[in-house]
């Protein structure tokens, strides 16, 4: 595993691994235990620069090549990572403080994400549409944009650099990734060494390990990328839309969320215990469509109240080498401040602590609150680490008001005895997702991902990852002579 923190520590440009030439280095470091795993020295904006010329560069014979020999390396690609799996999975581990469970989770994902690639590469269709014109023919054809910027998380990196970047290149065009500071190995280079050793040619895919205090705006601003793809927080995700738009390129963004398991009076308690302990603390909680709030009908939840509170205290905190662990080390020191800062200020503001976590280095224990008076600030914002809401509510109306009652949404899930019932709960949730006796925790190659309000704009995967990496070209021939009134 150390050879990948020692030999992908660089930057991948037009098809060479090379350091950058910034004048300082970031450090990735092991967020369980401190362990500096690698030393990168950072890109400039010159280095940025050439990244997207070079992907200009490469893309044009890319688009041209056929697309059956362009499915080819991802299918070779799926076959890298199934055979080295269980040394990324270490790779996780390591860099993102994920668990065993975590880890075999944004594999098994990223598997299938790859598996729609290949297919994405045979999707687009051209069209032959009727003209009122005697002798006209409209072609549609559907052509790549050019060049994609990707810029992906720190939570699964892994994943969702992959998630963009593999089918934008299936789909011809070229891609320059930007992977978070902190996830510098599994959300960028360890891609591209996957790709570069299935065949792909060099210059389609460059990644840069930069800052925004070396380069600025300068990623996203290029005049190069004709499209943004953008997972992160609502607030970079504002900035980046808001510069997009300037510049007239597309922007997808995939942001937060403040995300409710909801459970009325005739749900299987028990199977919402399990879906909502799961909902809210895998990953330590720095999942976007985590169930931030769990909202309980007054009926049932003292024993809703009891279960979960119990189930929860079971989860263990530690090492996420070790198999048994549950939850591991969020992501850095200043998550792990963020956290405890908000328990403390909700408590000052009269929440409940049915369990008080503790805090040391970057491990936070799980936090449960309750009595949270309305106008609490923890309730409208997104909580990325271990702390579950629970609120209690009167009745389905007030149900939904609560669960709309956020800046955000993302994702959601609702229990009960009747199916229909909760479809028709589901209905009038303002969100991209929602889920009926199930977890809010979802991602499926073919099913539209993505959020409302301050969640984001766009959808991926499907037809919509086809949507947002091509665009639409109209072609008319006119097979008699026009008629021109002068």
């Amino acid at each position: 595993m150390s050879s990948y923190f020692t030999d992908l520590a660089q930057q991948y440009i037009d098809g060479e691994w090379r350091p950058g030439t910034g004048s300082w280095d970031i450090i990735d470091f092991n967020p369980y235990d401190g362990e500096k795993l690698a030393s990168i020295t950072i890109a400039t904006v010159d280095e940025v620069d050439q990244a997207y010329r070079s992907a200009a560069r490469a893309q044009k014979e890319w688009a041209a090549t056929n697309a059956y020999a362009r499915r080819a390396v991802f299918e070779k690609a799926l076959r890298i990572i199934e055979d080295r799996e269980q040394e990324i999975a270490e790779v996780i581990i390591a860099e993102l403080g994920g668990t065993h469970l975590k880890a075999g989770f944004e594999l098994h994902l990223a598997k299938e994400f790859l598996r729609e690639a290949i297919h994405v590469a045979l999707r687009p269709e051209g069209r032959i549409i009727p003209s009122p014109v005697d002798g006209k023919e409209n072609r549609l054809y559907r052509v790549p944009v050019g060049v994609v910027g990707v810029i992906s998380p720190f939570n699964f990196p892994f994943l969702l650099s992959l998630k963009s970047v593999a089918p934008a290149l299936a789909l011809g065009n070229a891609v320059v990734l930007k992977p978070h500071q902190n996830t510098p190995i599994c959300g960028g280079t360890l891609v591209a060494k996957i790709l570069e050793d299935a065949g792909l040619p060099g210059g389609l895919l460059n990644v840069v390990i930069t800052d925004i205090a070396e380069i600025g705006d300068a990623f996203i601003e290029h005049p190069v990328p004709k499209v943004i793809s953008f997972t992160g927080s609502d607030q970079v995700g504002r900035h980046v839309a808001t510069v997009c738009a300037s510049q007239f390129k597309r922007a997808i963004l995939e942001l937060g969320g403040n995300s409710a398991l909801v459970v009325l009076d005739d749900a299987d308690i028990d199977y919402a215990v399990d879906a909502a302990v799961f909902s809210r603390f895998v990953h330590q909680g720095q999942v976007c469509m985590a169930a931030n709030r769990v909202l309980v009908d007054a009926s049932i939840e003292a024993e809703f109240t009891e279960k979960f509170v119990a189930k929860v205290k079971t989860l263990k905190v530690g090492d996420p080498r070790d198999p048994q662990t549950v939850i591991g080390p969020v992501i850095n020191s200043s998550q792990a401040d963020a956290l405890t800062g908000a328990v403390d200020q909700a408590i000052a503001e009269g929440a409940t602590a049915l369990v008080h976590g503790s805090t040391s280095d970057n491990l936070v224990e799980p936090t449960v609150l309750t009595s949270l008076p309305a106008d609490a600030s923890i309730l409208r914002q997104e909580i990325f680490g271990p702390v579950a809401l629970l609120i209690p509510f009167d009745g389905e109306e007030e149900a939904v008001r609560l669960v709309n009652d956020t800046p955000y949404g993302l994702s959601g899930a609702v229990h009960t005895g009747d199916v229909e019932r909760g479809v028709s709960f589901a209905k009038q949730i303002d969100s991209g997702m929602f889920h009926v006796n199930d977890g809010t925790v979802h991602d499926e190659p073919l099913v539209a991902f993505g959020g409302e309000k301050a969640s984001g704009i766009g959808r991926l995967n499907g037809e919509a990852t086809v949507e947002a990496f091509t665009t639409q070209k109209w072609i008319s021939v006119q097979h008699e002579r026009s008629f021109f009134p002068f």
